[in-house]
């Protein structure tokens, strides 16, 4: 399998890393930075090709699979792009910044002989399975997700797509918050409409986009959801819900009971922030298996799709009800 990974910032070594584990390290890597690129690639202890233009990686080198890890108002055009050349896709979240630019990648996809995979990997950790497994037949009494991250001004001033609506198509919410409503969504059940607000509150001078965000989402079972950038020190992402037993909730490694650990997963070597989970080798061993045995993969980008409609409908509430 010729591999290629385009965009090697924090996330596209993430991948790096994962496919050097999974022994099917990529054949070249794209950035428009080639010094960055080559840099990432010394650090790996690699020596493989650079390219500095992803049109050139489709045509000239025709890879079997590329790997999206550029800038999100990237993503959309460079999955089409490959994907109309039938070459497999795997994405990072988001999958694309706008309906418009959704509809596009999911018509590819659905006229492509390539398969479209997106990272939303923490669906792959084992804590988040034990806490699916254990939930399933178990009535859900009320839900709820929280993000309570710090991204510091550094942070958003290290990339000029940073914070900006037409680039980072967002902030928190379709940035930081994405995996755990993609986790609320998949554990409870597709919601049907949303009311929330977004707002500005402690990033104002840095980002135009949101740094906070409250929520309630309507479905099979409705869940408030709370994030934010704006705090003074990172907390642990999680999803509790009230079962007749108690509170449970899901860690980014464990899951409790009522304070009580009921599931802890075995140490793993992380590949990149902790805060990106463990999920990434596990969700790209998946991909290239469902490419092998020709079958559909599971993250795909029709099933990709719901947490991005979830996320604009959120930005077009403005504390009115959405229906999605």
């Amino acid at each position: 399998m010729r591999i290629v990974i385009v965009g090697m910032g924090v996330i596209g070594r993430v991948h790096l890393k994962s496919l050097c584990a999974l022994g099917t390290p990529p054949v070249a890597v794209c950035d428009v930075d080639v010094e960055k690129a080559r840099a990432a690639l010394l650090e790996a202890g690699l020596d493989l090709p650079v390219y500095g233009d992803y049109q050139a990686v489709l045509c000239d080198l025709a890879p079997d699979a590329v790997h999206i890890c550029t800038p999100h108002y990237c993503h959309a055009d460079m999955v089409v792009a490959a994907l109309e050349k039938n070459v497999h896709v795997l994405c990072e979240k988001p999958l694309a910044i706008s309906e418009q630019g959704l509809s596009r990648v999911l018509a590819a996809e659905a006229s492509s002989t390539a398969q479209l995979g997106v990272c939303q990997q923490n669906r792959y950790n084992a804590a988040t399975l034990f806490f699916k497994d254990y939930i399933k037949d178990k009535p859900v009494l009320a839900a709820h997700g929280s993000v309570v991250w710090h991204r510091s001004r550094d942070y958003y001033r290290s990339g000029a797509w940073r914070g900006k609506w037409k680039t980072e198509g967002g902030g928190v919410m379709i940035n930081q918050a994405l995996h755990t409503l993609d986790l609320c969504q998949w554990l409870l059940g597709t919601p049907t409409a949303v009311t929330g607000q977004i707002a500005t509150m402690a990033l104002g001078d840095t980002v135009e986009v949101e740094d906070t965000v409250m929520a309630h989402f309507e479905g099979p079972v409705p869940f408030s959801f709370f994030a934010t950038v704006g705090a003074t020190a990172s907390m642990s992402a999680t999803v509790s819900v009230k079962l007749e037993q108690g509170e449970l909730c899901l860690w980014p490694h464990r899951v409790t009971l009522n304070g009580q650990a009921l599931f802890e997963e075995p140490q793993t070597v992380v590949m990149g922030k902790p805060c990106y989970g463990i999920g990434h080798v596990a969700l790209m061993r998946d991909f290239y298996a469902a490419i092998g045995e020709k079958r559909p993969f599971a993250v795909n980008g029709a099933t990709a799709a719901t947490v991005i409609r979830l996320i604009l409908a959120l930005y077009r509430s403005h504390g009115a009800r959405v229906v999605i």
